[in-house]
């Protein structure tokens, strides 16, 4: 994932620490209990790296049973491959037959929607859209919604008609990458009105576009998908602290999160979901699988 990349000899200049809650946070957040058990879904943006083999995959694995694999290792995944076309049925129910019943894909809205025919004339493509992720069952999390990068809040009418025609029982959430989108007086009317439609928006945690680390939230749930610098240490003191932020927010009444990691080399993705894991697990009291390293055993 390159978007917010820099030059990683800028990254000493960067200041990552969180922002502040917004009120909007509070509000939200004080409409609920706390749950007696955290429902955290940690996972990756893509299953089949043939470079994790001999690492979080088996030596010896055939690409046709990664998914079997990963699923072993994660609980959910951000499944960005529907972006770029919808699947079949079939390859929908092959793909649920290797996962567990806990197990969530998380949809990313297809490309003729969102980039292509930028929310117009859809009819046809939302609904073959929304009947296909129908497949998923309950293995269906949250599904996200990328605006075309250039829809600036000139398109807020569009956008939010095009939410509001959404399933009321679809989960869903927005990630704009337009900086307008966060600017006071345009977050002041955005984030409002997708409380107001139930739906959430993604905080993206990346080096280079810190305005979109907005932590407001408009729902009870959080998608977060965090965006790494091959385990530059800079990584470990941000999962610390999204893991503080976290236990503070489901304290006060988060009902869900979906954390996704990402590097710009995603081959070390892997490694931070572990250590943030082992840290959601240790200061959340949650009891999720920590991944298992073929490679680190073998050292032994």
């Amino acid at each position: 994932m390159d978007f917010g990349r820099v030059d990683t000899s800028l990254l000493e200049t960067i200041h990552f620490s969180l922002p502040p809650d917004h009120a909007q946070t509070t509000s939200i957040l004080s409409q609920y209990t706390k749950k007696s058990i955290p429902e955290i879904q940690v996972g990756c943006a893509k299953w089949g790296r043939a470079d994790w083999v001999g690492k979080i995959y088996p030596k010896g694995t055939k690409a046709a049973n990664f998914l079997d694999e990963y699923a072993k290792q994660f609980n959910c995944i951000e499944f960005n491959a529907m972006y770029y076309g919808l699947p079949s049925s079939e390859q929908i129910k092959s793909w649920k037959s290797k996962v567990g019943k806990n197990f969530k894909f998380c949809p990313k809205f297809t490309d003729v929607i969102t980039h292509e025919k930028k929310l117009q004339n859809i009819e046809t493509d939302l609904n073959a859209f929304i009947e296909t992720i129908k497949e998923f069952g309950s293995n269906l999390g949250s599904v996200f919604f990328m605006p075309y990068p250039q829809m600036s809040p000139k398109e807020m009418p569009l956008i939010l008609s095009f939410l509001e025609s959404l399933p009321q029982d679809l989960d869903v959430f927005v990630e704009f990458r337009h900086k307008g989108w966060f600017e006071k007086n345009n977050a002041d009317i955005v984030f409002p009105a997708l409380e107001q439609l139930n739906k959430g928006m993604v905080i993206t945690d990346t080096a280079g576009r810190r305005d979109c680390l907005h932590m407001r939230l408009t729902s009870p749930e959080v998608f977060i998908r965090f965006v790494g610098n091959s385990l530059h240490q800079s990584d470990y003191t941000r999962i610390d602290e999204w893991v503080e932020r976290l236990k503070h927010w489901f304290d006060k009444g988060l009902q869900k999160c979906y954390f996704f990691v990402h590097q710009h080399e995603e081959l070390y993705s892997p490694e931070l979901c572990k250590y943030l894991i082992e840290q959601l697990n240790e200061k959340c009291a949650t009891s999720i699988k920590v991944p298992r390293f073929y490679n680190e055993e073998s050292l032994f």
